[in-house]
């Protein structure tokens, strides 16, 4: 391990430990700030998972719940967003277990809900045009293959999470996480490729 990898693992560290020990005390300042820095990502992941906006807000508010019901459950040795999106994650499996004998796939593949936008974004108005009508691509397929896959692949790509971090929020072997992956994305090569409107 070379000194700046050394040193971004231990500021990480350092950080974890350190929201481990304000969840301990309950600090309100603390998960201000961990709501603020995380909540987009968190909301984004949700949508993902449940394809309802509603549904992903109540399923948010849900998550900040527990966090601060079981921050002492939290012993900083890994990454705070692998935990909480496991939390997340957690909560919206138990709710369609309890709620509904189909799978979740049902759930999200629902006709009347609105499709998923990736905000665009670019320098021009057209790169922002042609990023948009690929994002819309995207998220059509996305909502269109496995919700396995399309679990992994958000957080991997949208979320930025390691494979051992997805290995630890969906429970998964590191091998299903990989095979997923690649399996997700050639799932997803035709909406990639612009193949399929």
């Amino acid at each position: 391990m070379n000194a700046i990898t050394y040193c971004l693992v231990s500021t990480m560290a350092d950080e974890n430990a350190e929201i481990a020990r304000g969840l301990r005390r309950r600090d309100p300042d603390l998960l201000d700030q961990l709501i603020e820095k995380y909540q987009h990502r968190l909301l984004r992941y949700l949508l993902h998972l449940t394809g309802r906006r509603e549904l992903a807000e109540d399923f948010f508010q849900e998550t900040w719940i527990r966090v601060l019901e079981r921050g002492r459950q939290y012993d900083g040795r890994r990454e705070f967003s692998a935990w909480l999106f496991a939390i997340a994650r957690n909560l919206v499996m138990d709710s369609f277990r309890r709620k509904q004998p189909v799978s979740l796939d049902t759930v999200s593949n629902d006709e009347d809900a609105a499709p998923m936008e990736i905000p665009a974004s670019g320098p021009t108005p057209f790169d922002s045009t042609v990023q948009n009508e690929q994002n819309q691509q995207i998220c059509s397929g996305m909502e269109k293959i496995a919700v396995e896959y399309r679990e992994t692949l958000a957080l991997r790509f949208q979320e930025g999470m390691s494979l051992e971090e997805i290995a630890n929020v969906t429970g998964a072997p590191l091998g299903t996480v990989k095979s997923r992956i690649y399996r997700g994305l050639a799932a997803l090569e035709p909406w990639m490729k612009g193949s399929r409107l």
